[in-house]
């Protein structure tokens, strides 16, 4: 398991809805199949534990939903920042 580079760090932000003025996640997930510029991406946070794969829905429009896990919620966050308890009820705000 490596760190989160750059390009996976500003997926996870969009995923969570950061930036914003609150400071606060408002949201975790990101919709996207093979073949699509950032599937790859989500599928090696999922290797490295950072994310959960959920099977494409129709309401998902035929791809996969990746949902942050904690561990990848918060390499996200930026100093501030703080992750939505009712999205991470565990986790602190980061610095």
């Amino acid at each position: 398991m490596g760190d989160m580079s750059q390009h996976q760090i500003e997926l996870a932000r969009h995923a969570l809805g950061l930036p914003n003025r609150r400071k606060q996640s408002y949201r975790n997930h990101f919709v996207t199949g093979p073949g699509a510029p950032d599937y790859d991406a989500w599928a090696a946070m999922v290797a490295d534990g950072f994310a959960k794969e959920y099977r494409a829905t129709v309401l998902s429009g035929g791809d996969p939903v990746f949902i942050l896990t904690p561990k990848g919620a918060t390499a996200a966050l930026e100093r501030g920042e703080r992750l939505d308890p009712e999205d991470f009820p565990k986790q602190v705000a980061h610095g």
